[in-house]
């Protein structure tokens, strides 16, 4: 019976906390990104989405994610995420945050995009690098 019991609680460890939804860390330096395969190394552009089973797919800069979102479904993706860039390796959720395509920021693959944890943060720097600020919303309709 012990051995049942343990049996049964190995198994369901090993599928709760494997299938979580969640984020995964970027390991700057060493991951790849999912859509152009380069290293990812800028923790200011990077982000990362999460589909509803919980497999992360990670990017090295926003343009990728929203670039690679056009070929997924987006009914199978559960979570979206952005690097702040005031803020380099959090990640904050891609619809709440307020993006800014600035030609004075560049970021990973020329699309000079950023994303900012609140919306003065990304007016702050707008007024000192000059650009135009999207919604989550608005940046996908861009595209």
């Amino acid at each position: 019976m012990r051995k049942v019991v343990i049996t049964f609680f190995s198994t369901f460890l090993f599928f709760t906390s494997s299938c979580q939804v969640k984020p995964q860390e970027i390991d700057y330096g060493k991951d790849g990104c999912h859509y152009c395969k380069m290293t990812i190394v800028d923790n200011q552009h990077a982000a990362e989405l999460v589909t509803k089973k919980g497999k992360a797919f990670k990017y090295d800069a926003i343009e990728c994610m929203v670039n690679d979102l056009k070929q997924k479904e987006n009914n199978s993706v559960k979570l979206f995420y952005v690097n702040d860039y005031g803020n380099p390796g959090k990640f904050v959720p891609a619809k709440e945050a307020t993006y800014l395509i600035s030609k004075k920021i560049p970021s990973p693959m020329g699309a000079f995009l950023s994303a900012f944890s609140s919306q003065e943060e990304a007016q702050k720097t707008q007024k000192e690098m000059t650009g135009e600020l999207f919604s989550w919303e608005e940046l996908l309709k861009r595209n």
